[in-house]
């Protein structure tokens, strides 16, 4: 009799091994910050058809599921994988082949790498971006005499690392037409003594970008990739393109179907007639790599070259508000048109006058209006009594590493009771109960873990200012982590399906080489990457 018990126990372990659910992959013995609702941590998850199966204790996991891999994270930290909310990915591929002059600390050294790439290169058309001359000794607009002397015959077109203000030589002014007749809307012509120093701010810049050669098929997919594995290297899985066009849209689209892309995107459409004619006709277009559902508005420029729109004039240049780059009525009229669609709005704003613009047409359209979720891009200098307008359905869209870069000279641009309202990360939260994280890049560094530390301790890499820029507008570690995650995802109406550690969801996730949420401050931004998974499977 009880050898039969015996039997019968034995067969029973037996079937209740046979009965554990087969998973493609488990990750045990790991700190898994799920990003949940209530931010709970995890030992352990199963990965089964390139989602999140089950998330639980190392016990629980492994007792319920086999699987063909199993990963010990060494008690590691693992976070899902990271949303940069606002960057500029096709851009940034197509950066990489040309001059970087990120980092520059002088023109001569700016002089200096072109000279390098074209010896190299050997290029008809030189192109760039990066420079920066709040950097420099002299922090004042570089002219165009020295490339007219080095390229007499070759087109140089540099731009800053804003994106808002160009350097061009004489062969490039000649090449787009521009003569000191030119004029000028949206944006300057920069002259002195009557002559053209080569500086162009804003929609001038299109005269020059429209005579540059356009890369070909191959360019843009080598392009692509490229930015690509430096993504995935720093472990993010969703970025969002601010402002491509359609023939850019149908490449990611052609290139993630075929399997030769894998990043995901979240294409916003730039606003151009042409755009806006065929997406708004059609509804919003969505695979599991790609989601093209919002069309990006430029209301201003930028305020390192005092192209952003102020109320009152900048502080350091006396008379001079920057500028709208379109009429009101041509913002009210375009986003009246998005309004009756489904798509989703998302306007550049820096300056204080062009964010009051903003944010008031937002308001007027989006009262009653439903579950919309418009986002203001960069919110950068808000007058006080325009905090109010944001909330779930005006999501700010921020990027802190621009307040670091920033903080040198942003009060001399906007004056001290000014500035108060400028890169106000935290009363932007507090207001909108949610904030969306990214990076910008290329005119920020890629690195999320850099965005990370910005928005925590205000500082620089080498620690200043002591106590941070405006501390009072730091966000906590978890306000961060969401921010770059599920705050991020919410902001493209992905929030069901990444962002966070949970069944169901993409297994995308990343393992890092130390615990961010844990470890003293100045630590963070030397944190890498150790693995980066998308739909569980290893990219990085």
């Amino acid at each position: 009799m009880k050898k039969i018990l015996l039997v019968f126990l034995f067969c029973g372990m037996m079937t209740s091994c046979e009965e554990k659910e087969t998973a493609d992959l488990l990750v045990t013995n790991a700190k898994v910050y799920t990003v949940n609702d209530a931010f709970s941590t995890a030992e352990a998850f199963a990965v089964k058809n390139g989602k999140f199966l089950a998330v639980g204790t190392a016990a629980e996991i492994q007792e319920k599921y086999d699987a063909k891999e199993v990963i010990d994270a060494g008690g590691k930290a693992v976070f899902p994988g990271l949303i940069d909310a606002h960057a500029h990915f096709y851009r940034f591929g197509l950066q990489l082949q040309t001059v970087d002059l990120r980092g520059t600390k002088s023109f001569e050294e700016v002089v200096s790498r072109i000279v390098s790439f074209q010896e190299e290169k050997g290029v008809d058309f030189i192109t760039g971006r990066g420079w920066d001359q709040n950097d420099w000794e002299v922090k004042e607009f570089p002219v165009k005499d020295t490339l007219d002397q080095l390229f007499p015959n070759t087109p140089v077109a540099i731009t800053r690392i804003d994106g808002h203000a160009l350097l061009v030589n004489q062969a490039a002014l000649d090449a787009a037409g521009i003569t000191v007749d030119t004029p000028a809307q949206g944006g300057e012509i920069e002259k002195k003594d009557g002559k053209l120093t080569g500086i162009l701010i804003d929609n001038p810049m299109d005269l020059v970008n429209t005579v540059i050669p356009r890369p070909d098929v191959e360019d843009e997919i080598r392009a692509l990739l490229d930015a690509q594995e430096i993504a995935f290297g720093y472990g993010l899985t969703t970025v969002v393109d601010a402002g491509i066009d359609r023939e850019t849209i149908e490449l990611l689209d052609s290139l993630q179907k075929n399997g030769t892309l894998d990043i995901r995107l979240y294409a916003m459409i730039s606003n151009t007639k042409e755009n806006l004619d065929y997406y708004l006709e059609r509804e919003p277009y969505k695979t599991e790599k790609l989601n093209v559902r919002s069309v990006k508005f430029y209301g201003d420029g930028a305020l390192g070259s005092r192209g952003a729109a102020l109320k009152q004039p900048y502080s350091d240049k006396h008379g001079h508000y920057g500028a709208l780059l379109s009429p009101v009525s041509e913002f009210h009229a375009t986003a009246a048109r998005i309004a009756d669609t489904d798509y989703q709005m998302n306007s550049h704003a820096i300056g204080d006058s062009a964010n009051a613009v903003i944010l008031k047409i937002y308001d007027s359209l989006l009262t009653d209006a439903g579950d919309r979720r418009w986002r203001v891009e960069h919110a950068q200098v808000i007058d006080q009594e325009d905090f109010r307008y944001f909330n779930q359905n005006i999501i700010p869209s921020v990027q802190p590493t621009h307040a670091t870069s920033d903080m040198y000279w942003a009060g001399d641009r906007l004056g001290e009771d000014r500035e108060k309202g400028a890169y106000a990360f935290k009363q932007l939260l507090d207001q909108a109960g949610v904030i969306a994280l990214g990076t910008d890049f290329p005119i920020e560094e890629v690195n999320p873990f850099l965005t990370f530390y910005a928005a925590v301790a205000r500082k620089d890499l080498q620690e200043y200012p002591e106590g941070g820029y405006m501390p009072e507008q730091a966000l906590s570690r978890e306000e961060t982590l969401k921010g770059m995650t599920i705050w991020a995802a919410f902001s493209n109406f992905e929030e069901d399906e990444k962002g966070s550690i949970e069944p169901g969801k993409f297994a995308d996730f990343v393992i890092l080489d130390r615990d961010i949420m844990e470890v003293p401050e100045n630590e963070i931004p030397q944190t890498k990457v150790r693995a980066t998974y998308l739909d569980g499977k290893k990219v990085y």
